[in-house]
């Protein structure tokens, strides 16, 4: 099974990190392939833990090589800090290749991210503050800064000129901030060459040659199917392609090469920043899911929106990236709750959708409709195979299983590596 994909099949922060640790071990190579540094992945690997932002989470396999792909943009300050914390713990990352096609967050696209999001007050997306849109938007302007161009200085300076011609009229007569020289954005990224130059690669060139030996290669995706740019819940969105679809353009590689598509799902919901969010709860159970599951974000430790599962973003998730396999995550979280909801449909002014609305405004307005499962008490934390879980946490996943469309492969019971059950082995 030599491609298999792996993203997050809500709003993120599911546990993709952990899911794509534990097959880190078995594969050759682990990729991401969108995003920046405004999502996080957290790992526990024998009760440590790691928090990793822009780093693809195989950097925590020894023997693995990872890969930051051309769909990632970078912000190489955060990289180094990463890459020394991990050093600093005695983790190996000499094997990092950095795709020079990637784009660079320059220090203009910070400043124009945190400025442009207080100007919209209310009317805010709710963004990291990193620099991550902007970025992306100079890559569909044309105007932006790739890896390569660090290592010449005429194009990076004539770059930073064109990009940032516009940005300072911005800044001045729209903002009242002053304007950015020149200078002291080439200066700064100038600084980074050095370091940068031995992990920079045509790792799409690289990774076809890999797939073309037999090895097997992880695409690993950040954020989640609900915030794609195109399939999300815009505009509370990303600024990229988190789903499936998105590995082919990100990496360099064509459809025809994946095998395997991995959606890790929560057995509850999340969602953090702004949008419309079903599920959410307002009352003591949206806090016991918070306090019990840990919802607090890795990159912002912003606490996270908490609410019940919801099937049908599950089967939304499922079609529009061809799942093969869920991964449920955090079905230890729900110990001790008599009655557990889930969302089968929407209610949407008294019109029943079971599939996704894709009209903005419908779905602002969906109201769950429930369907309630009998819960359990005993402590799951230790189970190891499906059998011998609780007979109602096994009826919980079955029903999830059935009313979201693919199979629940396997299962997390608690945040360690090996709190873990596996039903079906997901590169077979």
């Amino acid at each position: 099974m030599p491609a298999v994909v792996v993203v997050g099949a809500q709003w993120g922060d599911e546990g993709k990190g952990k899911a794509t640790d534990q097959l880190g071990s078995r594969v050759d190579y682990v990729v991401k392939f969108n995003g920046g540094n405004n999502a996080g992945h957290t790992v526990v690997v024998g009760g440590e833990k790691y928090a990793l932002h822009l780093l693809p989470s195989g950097i925590l396999s020894p023997g693995v090589t990872p890969v930051i792909g051309n769909g990632v943009v970078i912000d190489i300050e955060v990289l180094y800090e990463e890459l020394d914390a991990l050093i600093a713990r005695g983790v190996d990352v000499s094997r990092l290749l950095v795709s020079g096609s990637a784009h660079v967050i320059a220090p203009y696209n910070r400043t124009m991210d945190k400025i442009t999001e207080r100007f919209l007050g209310k009317r805010r997306i709710g963004t990291t503050g990193r620099g991550i849109g902007p970025t992306y938007s100079d890559k569909i302007n044309r105007v932006g800064i790739r890896v390569w161009d660090l290592f010449d200085e005429k194009i990076l300076r004539a770059k930073v000129e064109g990009a940032l011609e516009q940005k300072n009229q911005l800044l001045v007569k729209v903002f009242n901030r002053r304007a950015i020289t020149v200078d002291e954005t080439v200066e700064e990224l100038l600084q980074y060459t050095e370091r940068l130059r031995a992990m920079v690669a045509d790792t799409s060139l690289v990774l076809n040659n890999a797939l073309d030996e037999g090895k097997t290669v992880l695409f690993e995706g950040g954020q989640a199917t609900m915030l794609d740019v195109d399939h999300g819940t815009y505009p509370f969105v990303t600024s990229s392609n988190a789903t499936a679809g998105g590995v082919c353009t990100g990496s360099g590689i064509g459809p025809t090469r994946i095998d395997r598509v991995v959606g890790v799902i929560k057995a509850y919901t999340t969602r953090v920043g702004e949008g419309p969010f079903p599920t959410e709860l307002f009352d003591e159970w949206g806090e016991f899911l918070r306090t019990t599951g840990g919802e607090f974000g890795v990159t912002t430790g912003r606490a996270r929106r908490c609410g019940w599962y919801d099937a049908v973003i599950a089967r939304y998730s499922s079609r529009i990236n061809g799942l093969t396999d869920f991964v449920l995550t955090k079905l230890d979280v729900l110990t001790g709750i008599e009655k557990i909801p889930v969302c089968v449909a929407y209610d949407v002014d008294g019109v029943r959708y079971d599939e996704m609305p894709l009209d903005q405004s419908a779905y602002h307005h969906a109201k769950p409709i429930y369907e309630e499962f009998d819960g359990w008490t005993e402590d799951i934390t230790g189970v190891r195979t499906f059998e011998d879980l609780p007979e109602n946490a096994q009826k919980y996943v079955l029903a999830l299983e059935k009313m979201s469309g693919t199979r629940m492969s396997s299962i997390g019971v608690g945040p360690d590596r090996e709190a873990t059950i596996q039903r079906f082995d997901l590169l077979d």
